[in-house]
């Protein structure tokens, strides 16, 4: 049983039995159409659902509120008058461009249907919403749009948009007359499978014999112009795609190991979906598969399997069409997966800014469809979500924990995504918050919950990506982490940068928690028998300086806990774990060479033989207990 089925059978009960369910939606309306002023508001209706996402309306049923008792609705069912038959087909004149002249706008409504109800009879108007280019449709001077359940007159700061976009589109690749190409090339099989995908829920187009009897609907979206296919024609139907639009319709795959025999090359050339559909493929072919001990062991990829889907299919959505430049995917096994695409952002979603503190570079998360038509068409196929999420749907899955912080690197008229393997809070950014774990309490009040240190571990890493040039997804309080972010700002642990834009505020990380660089403490503390240390000494002696004054008291600063906490400071993870163990071997040695030079004392104050605890703290008073002494190097 369809949607509409179940609705018309729950509007029925209803109206049998004086009941209530609320069935109206930004796409379903209920009209009753006893008066001229009732059929001038079923205009408006029809008008907004031109204008937004089409619809279904029911005509003959409306809903009242009880006299005696206003908070109780029912429904009445006053029914569809045959006389009105005329009238009913002939809607989809009643509507004008914004100079008021008359559309045909018959391709947008499907017949409309009849139908016996209860003791009498409704009527059912389906609409189609506009392509973007016919945006916007008025009726009687006002251009309506759909608000949840309401009307709505569109806002002239709307239309002006509007009619930016509208000329956006008509300079669009995807519209482009393919040269060279014929009718022919468009393959009747593969235009009926798309519209097979079409009519899901309801049938709007009927499967075309041949493409003599196809020709209307292609011309309708946009599939062939002037007599000829368009790029967006050949992208969806087209035979050969490879000889007439070249890299336009290419993917080049990659696995680029230190392994020989790891390494993978495969180019891909195909329609739009099933070039999708192998992109997928082969990463997911490419990067390893676990196995979750939920579910019944179900597979677990190293990377969000919604988000490599969601990833591709936009970057071949929003890729620019007008470059003939192929697509590529590089895997990077326990890496990176990169995507690299033809196109640019548009300025309106950069942010640059050069300030004291280095530089910013975010991306604002708004979505704009490059091929809105494309676009548009990708949603018959569920390749697109058309929830507008886009570059969103990056951060959801870095704060979801499940990857790394992804980040765009921009060339002149290319853009390469890098999405890393791992996680955002991972075991460098716990040592990070570790050593300042101290001054986040007496700032905070308390320590950070999970949540809160995934959202300081992006603002953290954001920075450090945009030092190097690399763009970052901005995160704002819009972001769905209003709250974290407005308490962790309240606190002081965030601050807006006072040249980013207003309404998209760029947060940076307190200084402190950036600081890094603790020699000159150290130089003012031990002198110079300090700075003619060898490197190394000098990297123990500040990871121990920055763990006694920034980390909680109790936090144990040994041999063992400062070589973790240096080792993933350079080298990210564990990898090698012989390595790893000879780098702590030789942190060890420099603790006891350190101690035997009074550098570094314990907290007890007790040496090793004494029974002291392997704890220990810088010793500030070093230059009082030591001769000038000129051969302290190591």
């Amino acid at each position: 049983m369809s949607s509409i089925e179940k609705t018309l059978r729950i509007l029925e009960d209803c109206v049998i039995n004086q009941s209530y369910v609320d069935v109206e939606t930004d796409r379903f309306e209920l009209k009753n159409l006893s008066t001229s002023h009732n059929w001038t508001e079923l205009y408006k209706t029809v008008c907004a659902f031109l204008n937004t996402n089409g619809g279904i309306i029911v005509l003959g049923i409306k809903d009242k509120v009880n006299t005696k008792d206003k908070s109780k609705k029912h429904y009445e069912f006053n029914g569809f008058n045959y006389d009105n038959e005329a009238k009913l087909k002939e809607i989809y004149k009643k509507f004008t461009n914004a100079k008021g002249e008359s559309l045909n706008l018959g391709s947008y409504f499907p017949s409309p249907e009849i139908r016996s109800f209860h003791t009498g009879n409704i009527a059912l108007v389906f609409v189609e919403k506009l392509s973007e280019e016919d945006k916007y449709v008025y009726f009687e001077g006002s251009a309506y749009k759909r608000v949840l359940t309401g009307d709505h007159v569109v806002s002239q700061d709307d239309i002006i948009l509007r009619d930016e976009l509208k000329q956006e589109l008509i300079n669009a690749q995807e519209l482009a007359v393919v040269e060279n190409a014929s009718l022919k090339l468009l393959n009747i099989d593969k235009l009926n499978q798309y519209i097979l995908k079409l009519n899901r829920g309801k049938q709007v187009e009927t499967l075309k014999p041949d493409l003599e009897k196809a020709l209307p609907f292609l011309n309708r979206k946009s599939f062939v112009r002037e007599e000829k296919p368009t790029l967006l024609g050949m992208l969806v139907c087209g035979d050969y795609v490879e000889d007439y639009i070249q890299g336009k319709c290419e993917m080049d795959c990659y696995v680029d190991s230190p392994i020989a025999v790891a390494q993978n090359k495969q180019v891909l050339r195909d329609n739009i979906i099933a070039l999708m559909e192998e992109s997928i493929g082969f990463v997911y072919k490419n990067i390893q598969v676990g196995v979750s001990r939920k579910n019944g062991g179900t597979a677990l990829p190293e990377y969000p399997e919604s988000l490599i889907e969601e990833t591709i299919n936009n970057a071949l959505a929003h890729r620019d069409y007008k470059s003939s430049r192929f697509g590529i995917i590089e895997i990077k096994p326990n890496e990176s997966i990169m995507i690299q695409n033809p196109g640019t952002f548009r300025q309106k979603q950069l942010i640059n800014i050069d300030t004291e503190h280095g530089k910013i570079r975010r991306i604002i998360p708004i979505q704009v469809a490059r091929n809105p038509k494309l676009t548009d068409l990708l949603k018959s196929f569920d390749r697109w979500e058309g929830k507008g999420k886009g570059l969103a749907s990056l951060t959801d899955a870095c704060l979801e924990n499940t990857i790394d912080l992804p980040y765009y690197t921009l060339m002149i008229d290319e853009i390469k995504l890098f999405i890393p393997k791992g996680k955002i809070y991972d075991d460098t950014m716990e040592l990070w918050l570790n050593s300042f774990s101290g001054f986040i309490y007496k700032q905070y009040r308390r320590n950070l919950s999970d949540e809160e240190k995934v959202i300081m571990s992006y603002f953290y890493k954001s920075e450090k990506q945009n030092r190097l040039g690399h763009y970052t997804v901005l995160l704002t309080t819009d972001n769905n982490h209003k709250n974290i972010i407005a308490d962790l700002e309240d606190r002081g642990l965030l601050f807006k940068n006072a040249e980013s834009p207003p309404l998209y505020p760029v947060y940076l990380v307190h200084r402190t928690l950036m600081k890094s660089d603790f020699e000159e403490d150290l130089q003012t503390v031990l002198g110079s028998s300090f700075s003619v240390l060898a490197a190394d000494y000098r990297k123990v002696l500040v990871a121990i300086y920055r763990h006694n004054m920034y980390a909680q008291l109790e936090e144990v600063v040994s041999a063992n806990s400062i070589g973790n906490f240096i080792y993933l400071q350079d080298f990210k993870i564990i990898q090698d774990v012989g390595h790893f163990e000879s780098y702590k071997r030789k942190v060890r040695n420099i603790f006891n060479q350190l101690e035997n030079k009074g550098f570094i004392i314990r907290k007890d104050g007790k040496r090793k033989e004494e029974g002291g605890k392997p704890d220990f703290k810088i010793n500030f008073d070093y230059q009082n207990n030591q001769s000038d002494n000129p051969t302290l190097f190591f």
